[in-house]
């Protein structure tokens, strides 16, 4: 197993976390995009709340990259501090519980973020009700 892993922390090296952060970066984008558009073709503020996708995607991306954990990982019970896509698994079972725990807590936090963002485009600025 990976010297730098401790489960339910960190299951990710360099490569992914890398690739997390440009998840993030790509979600904040897409939802500003979105936003920007909705304003543009003047939808009514309710579509809005489409924005909730790509900023939960966005926090999912930087709070991976932040915590150095990935959550479809550790859902599945693996780790990868090498090369992008190889995994190892996680042989330890208290360890796979303690990484489902953190992949669960991202998934929410990420959902509760996008979910915030969302509601933020509604009332925030003018455009149709």
């Amino acid at each position: 197993m990976a010297k730098e892993y401790i489960a339910g922390v960190c299951n990710i090296g360099p490569a992914e976390t890398a690739r997390r952060r440009r998840v993030g970066e790509r979600g904040a984008l897409a939802a500003l995009g979105l936003l920007v558009l909705l304003r543009l073709i003047g939808a009514p503020r309710a579509w809005r709340l489409l924005v909730f996708f790509p900023a939960a995607v966005s926090a999912a991306g930087y709070l991976q990259a932040a915590r150095r954990f990935c959550a479809a990982y550790g859902w599945k019970g693996v780790l990868n501090f090498g090369a992008l896509g190889s995994v190892e698994a996680v042989e330890e079972a208290e360890a796979r519980a303690e990484d489902r725990k953190q992949a669960l807590a991202i998934a929410r936090q990420s959902a509760a973020i996008g979910l915030g963002v969302a509601l933020l485009a509604v009332v925030a600025g003018g455009g149709r009700r």
